[in-house]
């Protein structure tokens, strides 16, 4: 199968929007029309700083999307990426999606001077863990959240 991948325009939106309440089934999180308008414009707007590269199949359907934006290391003094989300429909998983969206941002990062692509998953998503583990190193960090 055929898997191109390509930034996210304003047509992709129906489809996006699919896949999008499909990934937060997946987590488990709640997530309301008004969640999902919020993202989308921020999506849409170049100044926000959050991108979107859907995968497409041989048919030009949207199959699976990653959002990514850019942020700072003041250690190292310098600018990396961070892939927010990543999501391929059920019936694609398997296909190369996952990868070739993982080798869009990487691609964008580099042509941006990023020094690193950074993402985290749950523990338990063996099948994602399957295919981030050849294509990156897991690093020793344990993360940390404080609700608000």
């Amino acid at each position: 199968m055929s898997i191109a991948t390509r930034a996210m325009t304003k047509d992709d939106r129906h489809a996006w929007e699919t896949l999008f309440a499909q990934y937060a089934a997946f987590y488990k999180v709640t997530q309301t029309q008004e969640m999902r308008d919020i993202v989308y414009s921020w999506l849409m707007d170049p100044d926000h700083g959050s991108n979107c590269i859907v995968a497409e199949d041989s048919n030009g359907t949207v199959i699976g999307f990653t959002h990514f934006r850019p942020f700072v290391s003041q250690l190292r003094a310098g600018t990396n990426c961070f892939l927010d989300d990543l999501f391929v429909d059920v019936a694609f998983r398997g296909s190369g999606a996952a990868q070739a969206l993982i080798e869009a941002v990487k691609a964008e990062a580099a042509a941006k001077g990023w020094g690193v692509v950074r993402w985290i998953t749950a523990e338990d998503n063996y099948r994602g863990r399957n295919v981030y583990d050849k294509l990156a190193k897991r690093t020793p960090w344990v993360t940390y959240d404080i609700k608000l």
